[in-house]
């Protein structure tokens, strides 16, 4: 691991990875009220740490010293229970109007512990139309001790309308160095170095991806299973079995997390319901049959998002090899140092590149970038990775 990486920001800000840039423009605001403003939106790619960096700023914001990170209010915001910092982190596929009009009637109250009442809504980009026009109504005539803090991938209208953007502070941050990951693995969840560092360059910068590979196994052979993929494409019946995997994983994992949390949930609200009880409680459990099947359509909504999340993160994946093949098949012969996004796949990457050249490879890329579009527009799974995979199919 290189020493390069500079050492951890002090306080609530140590686990805001590789932005100092960020960090320093928050501390600023925090420090001179004169520099704040009751808007802020947090974007970057994946894994760059949006959600981190605007909790982290949520806490400083309420700390007395500035995000010491020792105090009850640092503590308590960035454990997610601090009475005036309230998260909308979106189990489903969307925020709706419910959710976010409750929000805005907690926001318009005057804090009642904190400094700033604060809300922080980590998947911007997920709020239908709806929802969006009541949070600009709400940037448009805010209160004068309450903050939003939106997090987004980007500034493109279909992730935020521009009408919200024009009214709010952007923070742009970037995919962490691989060195500053593996440091983090190392430093706060005790992971060995070399397991750190090979973690950290196959999420490619991702922490929260580079965490979950270096703590599970089960992660890193399902991103083995997903890169062998592309060279095994070399006839329609294995184009149609690689789509059966990959369909398959996501719903396996989607159905492995959904277990562990519906079963609690659905157990939970039957009791608070009387759901089995005798006497009185008969009556409110039947009332209590609209709320049972209100979770479910959750739950359902939930475990599609999850379905959807983890094919995504396969595409990215393969994307990222067929990058790798083009960046190989475009640079001089002997370029050994070239960076590449699966530094431990370079040889399917040169393989690839002999067999599809760079043309190949482009058009490969834009046929998983299709297929990731086809999914956000509802189009059943199982058809839009049969379309790539035979997308991808070698030639003879």
């Amino acid at each position: 691991m290189s020493g390069a990486a500079p050492g951890p920001a002090p306080g609530v800000w140590a686990d805001v990875i590789g932005q100092p840039d960020v960090v320093a423009e928050l501390r600023a605001a925090v420090a001179q009220p004169t520099a704040m403003t009751h808007a802020w939106l947090f974007t970057g790619p994946p894994g760059s740490g949006r959600s981190v960096a605007a909790r982290a700023f949520a806490a400083a914001l309420q700390c007395p010293e500035g995000g010491d990170g020792t105090c009850h209010a640092c503590r308590t915001a960035l454990a997610g229970t601090h009475a005036d910092v309230h998260r909308v982190v979106p189990e489903g596929l969307s925020i709706g109007v419910a959710e976010v009009r409750e929000l805005v009637r907690v926001a318009g109250r005057a804090p009642s512990q904190g400094r700033w009442q604060i809300v922080v809504i980590e998947d911007a980009d997920r709020m239908t139309e709806q929802a969006g026009n009541t949070v600009l109504k709400m940037l448009e005539e805010p209160p004068p001790r309450t903050v939003f803090l939106l997090c987004a991938p980007s500034l493109h209208p279909d992730d935020v309308p521009v009408t919200v953007r024009s009214r709010c502070r952007v923070v742009g941050l970037r995919t962490p160095p691989v060195d500053a990951v593996a440091e983090v693995l190392v430093r706060r969840d005790g992971i060995d170095p070399p397991l750190a560092a090979w973690s950290a360059a196959a999420a490619g910068g991702h922490v929260g991806r580079a965490r979950h590979l270096a703590r599970d196994e089960s992660a890193r052979l399902a991103r083995k299973a997903v890169l062998d993929i592309p060279l095994s494409l070399v006839s329609l019946a294995a184009c149609l079995n690689a789509a059966d995997d990959l369909v398959g994983s996501a719903k396996e994992e989607s159905d492995r997390v959904t277990a562990e949390v519906d079963g609690v949930e659905t157990d939970a609200v039957k009791a608070s319901l009387g759901v089995g009880a005798r006497g009185p409680g008969v009556a409110a459990a039947s009332r209590g049959a609209g709320v049972l099947k209100d979770l479910e359509k959750r739950q359902k909504s939930r475990a599609t998002r999850l379905g959807r999340d983890s094919l995504d993160r396969a595409l990215v994946d393969l994307a990222a090899l067929y990058r790798d093949a083009l960046v190989i098949s475009v640079v001089e012969a002997g370029e050994a140092a070239v960076t590449l996004a699966h530094p431990d796949r370079r040889a399917d990457a040169a393989e690839l590149a002999r067999r599809i050249g760079a043309e190949g490879a482009l058009n490969r890329i834009d046929a998983i970038l299709a297929a990731r579009t086809a999914l956000e527009q509802n189009v059943k799974p199982q058809i839009a990775i049969e379309a790539l995979t035979v997308a991808l199919r070698l030639p003879a």
